[in-house]
Formats: structure tokens, sequence, C-alpha cells
């Protein structure tokens, strides 16, 4: 028995592939880039081995809990690789012959978890980087809007069970994103952006 039926609100059960030809930056997305009993499996055991924290941060001068947990992996401050987090490493990277060295987990755990519009801070250095996010679990709405130009109208992209969104390097400078709540009842999602620091310290990332 798998956890995810094949075609639920915005899934349509197929391997597919998008490139949104965006101004400034580069965004594609794969569907179903790992095929779906392998998702199940790999949810059902991030969500059962991760050592998922809930994090706290600044906000309205109030200190509040991060709507998910998180999880880092990967320099002197994260937690160290696993060898299921190396599989899915090494299955992104050759499809988009890019070497990450840090990945961050995200669950959330049903539609009230969420995160707000941002952009990614750049690395120590003050450069950008290429981001890979894989999603398992429920379909959750990406969303996505330029930070200047009003001209391009902004995305709303399902990120389904299997799926890999590659960001291009410029994306966190020009655009920034978020994933909604939802009145929905959804179960679990698991996110993991791989990512390339040029530095031991971890630093506040969500996607």
């Amino acid at each position: 028995m798998t956890l995810f039926e094949d075609i639920d609100l915005f899934d349509e059960g197929r391997k597919r592939f998008t490139d949104y030809q965006l101004p400034d930056t580069e965004l594609k997305l794969w569907e179903r880039f790992f095929e779906k009993k392998a998702s199940d499996d790999y949810f059902k055991a991030l969500k059962a081995v991760t050592p998922w924290q809930q994090r706290t941060r600044k906000m309205y001068d109030k200190i509040l809990p991060d709507p998910r947990l998180t999880a880092f992996y990967g320099g002197q401050n994260g937690l160290e690789w696993t060898p299921m987090l190396l599989d899915i490493k090494a299955a992104v990277e050759m499809a988009c012959g890019i070497t990450f060295n840090r990945v961050l987990l995200n669950y959330y755990r049903d539609g009230n978890d969420s995160v707000s519009w941002h952009s990614d801070n750049p690395s120590s250095s003050g450069q950008h980087h290429a981001i890979a996010s894989v999603t398992f679990g429920e379909t959750r709405l990406f969303k996505v809007r330029h930070k200047e130009r009003r001209d391009i109208l902004p995305l709303d992209i399902p990120l389904t069970h299997g799926s890999f969104l590659l960001m291009g390097e410029t994306m966190q400078a020009y655009y920034e994103h978020h994933v909604p709540k939802t009145s929905r009842e959804v179960g679990g999602r698991i996110n993991l952006t791989f990512r390339i620091s040029d530095t031991v310290e971890n630093t506040n990332y969500v996607t």
C-alpha cells in the first residue's frame, strides 16, 4: 500500500518537464522525477528518522516558532549526511550537473504549516547559488513573483510527490517565493533544498 494517490487535486500522475523561461533567472521543474514507490519510501523514512526541530525567529518584536519543522545536513554545524540523503543528492546532481554541499529539510505537517514571502540569503561571499528543491508527500503550492517587475505574472506551481524544482543562481536576487497555508485537509510534505555554501555557518533558509 502506498501513501499518496497517483492523482490528486493538482497532479495528473505524469512525468513532465517544464522550463518556465523566466526573465533574469532559470526555473525548471521535473514532475515525477522520483518514481512513486521510491517517493513513498523516502517520505516514510525521512519522516521517521530525521531529528526534526522547531526553530524560532524574531518577527514584529516577538519570538515566534517556525510554522514547520526543520533539519540541516552538511558543513561543520550540520548533521552528518546519511546514505539516503546522499542517494537523493546524487540523483539531483546527475540531472542538473551541479554539485551541492548542504541540504535543508522542511517538514510541513499539515495545511497550517507554511512559509511567508522571502528570498534566500546569499552565501557569506555575497554570491547566490542554484538551489535544488525536492518534494515528497502532499502537493503544496509554490508561489513565485518578481521583486520589481509587475509585468511578469506571478506563478503558482504545484510541487507534487517526487518532484524536483531547480532554481537558478540568480533566482533569489530577482524573485521571492512563498508556500501558503491551505484550508484543504492535507497530510505532510517534506521538502529538501540542496544548496551550495562557502561557509561552515548555518543560515536560516526556508523553501
